[in-house]
């Protein structure tokens, strides 16, 4: 009887967390097809309004080594801030097991598809400072609150950088109400969403 009680008790714990996930599941397919059917050229508007409003913001231009990702499955794209920024130095990460390296991108040229498909920057691993991340998402919501894709690589690279600003980019369309979240999900500084879509 004991053994039983004590089955019910490790589930009810279980519960809450089963529930969160479920709930992030069903946002993430969801807002993921949504980005999926986006034509080249309403992401490429969109991803300009981005990039726009990065190169106002203060955090952004104060900043001198910047990381940013290169864009899969139809991402808010940031590679124009290299172009538009010759001062400042610009990173990429790199998915290893369970974790992230940073390489300096030094441009398309220097690029060879990794693992996981994504191209990535050929350059030795940086182990400076970062002033400035630019974090992909599924979904971000008005606390700051990110929905990855699931796999929780930047939530671990992320919660070694407390002190880097860390600016979410998004569809408008990604920018949600409420993300459920656990403990150890990331909140970023701020988010900068698109404004047309």
């Amino acid at each position: 009887m004991y053994m039983f009680q004590s089955v019910v008790e490790d589930l009810k714990k279980l519960l809450p967390s089963y529930r969160i996930n479920k709930e992030k599941k069903n946002m993430r397919a969801m807002l993921l097809q949504k980005r999926r059917i986006l034509s080249k050229e309403v992401a490429a508007a969109a991803s300009a309004e981005v990039v726009d409003q990065l190169l106002k913001h203060p955090s952004f231009v104060a900043a001198k080594d910047v990381m940013i990702y290169y864009p899969t499955g139809n991402e808010v794209d940031l590679r124009a801030l290299v172009d538009a920024c010759p001062d400042k130095k610009f990173y990429m990460p790199v998915s290893h097991r369970a974790s992230i390296e940073v390489r300096q991108y030094i441009g398309e040229d220097n690029l060879k598809r990794g693992k996981f498909g994504i191209p990535e920057p050929q350059t030795p691993s940086y182990k400076g400072n970062l002033d400035l991340i630019c974090v992909p998402g599924v979904a971000f919501d008005r606390n700051n609150r990110r929905l990855g894709r699931g796999g929780g690589y930047y939530d671990r690279f992320l919660s070694s950088l407390r002190k880097v600003t860390k600016i979410g980019v998004c569809y408008h369309f990604q920018l949600v109400d409420s993300i459920p979240h656990e403990r150890h999900d990331q909140t970023m500084t701020l988010v900068i969403a698109s404004k047309s879509v």
